[in-house]
């Protein structure tokens, strides 16, 4: 984590800089990113589990979700209970499904006091089949507007696409513009 120093502290005068310490000053980015990446993590935690209840604490109220599979028309639901229920329906033929999030980047802005921020996610889907026993991935991509609340972030809005699949061997476009 980069550590950037806050202008009042060590300053001369300070106890500390007499005694020879120097306080290490998160930058707020890195905590935002700590703070938003745990909130990722609880909901591939949440999903994993098949704990629909987990998902709305997650979520700020009536937070608009849409999902886009590119092979059926996209699917919009309302807060954590929302895409709980989608979501549940969508995985009920796995026997086993993990939701991995394999990379999560914070993009420029918001931040600060401001307690906003937009967030991208990639993610993939491991998940075996109840009635065959067939294997597949799935590949996506979450775009994100995150508000944080007094105990930490919540999802303000979400756009997922699909971006691969094995099994059909589909590949898709990455969305040219997903937070517009």
């Amino acid at each position: 984590m980069w550590i950037r120093r806050d202008p009042g502290v060590n300053e001369p005068g300070d106890p500390r800089r007499v005694a020879g310490y120097r306080a290490p000053v998160p930058d707020p980015d890195d905590l935002d990113y700590v703070g938003i990446h745990r909130l990722h993590a609880a909901y591939a935690d949440a999903v994993s589990r098949r704990a629909w209840g987990d998902l709305e604490a997650l979520f700020l109220p009536d937070a608009p979700i849409r999902v886009d599979t590119v092979t059926g028309d996209p699917i919009e639901a309302a807060g954590g209970s929302g895409i709980g229920a989608f979501i549940a329906g969508a995985v009920e033929r796995f026997e086993f499904f993990e939701l991995v999030i394999l990379n999560v980047h914070l993009l420029p802005g918001g931040g600060g006091s401001s307690g906003e921020r937009r967030s991208r996610a990639f993610t993939c889907e491991l998940r075996q089949e109840g009635a065959t026993g067939h294997w597949s991935n799935a590949f996506g991509v979450y775009h994100d507007d995150v508000h944080r609340v007094d105990d930490g972030w919540r999802y303000a809005r979400r756009r997922y696409q699909s971006l691969a699949r094995t099994g059909r061997a589909e590949v898709f476009a990455f969305p040219p513009k997903p937070f517009g």
